[in-house]
């Protein structure tokens, strides 16, 4: 419980925004994310939730500062090595599935496997048993457009899991759902966290849910407190 998956030290990030100039998003935002973690982070929208979640997965650069995973410095890392440990280390759901839609739900959670490697025997089961674990192992044979909002994100939910990452990213992984389907589905995903002891970071705006989670850190002018 005591490693340090994702670190996050000094990170700065500004955009231009054209003729009213320049609009800092991240001022010196700080994190530590240990194993087995599950922490919130709430923010009003446009407040650089997305932007600080794509810095930690590897998908964008920060400007200045530093972030680490599993104990490696990614400043200076070369885009092959970044992309290793982006494709090995991390998981990301998204508001919206992005599940491909000619594929079955297990095939969309076997393809990232297949891809890292794994045999097609073994990629099916470990799919097969994701889904089980969220309750969907029924519906492994139909494509997205067959099922539901929350069976949809709870397959998007295995995807991610697929590789076994250590650290899952999760940005308003319930956003599009009701409140009942997306209370299930959350509960789905603490599920998943609780039983492999990965660490995830997820941002929402839902405080209920927020307050599930072992802690909550709020983006505020840039800079990240304890909420």
């Amino acid at each position: 419980m005591n490693e340090v998956v994702l670190k996050l030290s000094g990170i700065e990030k500004t955009y231009k925004k054209g003729e009213p100039g320049e609009v800092q998003v991240l001022k010196g935002a700080e994190l530590e994310l240990r194993r087995g973690e599950l922490v919130a982070l709430v923010a009003p929208s446009g407040a650089g939730k997305s932007t600080l979640l794509h810095i930690a997965g590897l998908l964008d650069l920060p400007d200045s500062g530093e972030v680490e995973i599993a104990g490696e410095a990614m400043q200076g890392r070369s885009d092959r090595r970044r992309t290793a440990v982006r494709r090995d280390d991390v998981g990301f759901v998204y508001q919206f599935h992005h599940l491909l839609p000619e594929f079955t739900a297990l095939e969309n959670i076997a393809l990232p496997q297949l891809a890292n490697g794994a045999r097609k025997t073994a990629a099916d089961a470990r799919a097969m048993e994701l889904l089980n674990s969220v309750g969907v192992g029924e519906r492994a044979g139909h494509r997205p457009a067959a099922l539901s909002g929350g069976e949809q994100q709870r397959v998007a939910f295995c995807r991610a899991m697929a590789n076994t990452p250590k650290l899952l990213l999760a940005d308003e992984p319930t956003g599009n759902l009701d409140p009942e389907t997306s209370d299930r589905v959350f509960g789905a995903l603490v599920k998943l966290v609780r039983e492999t002891g990965l660490s995830a970071l997820i941002a929402t705006h839902n405080l209920e849910l927020a307050a599930q989670m072992d802690r909550m850190l709020r983006l505020d002018g840039g800079v990240l407190r304890a909420a």
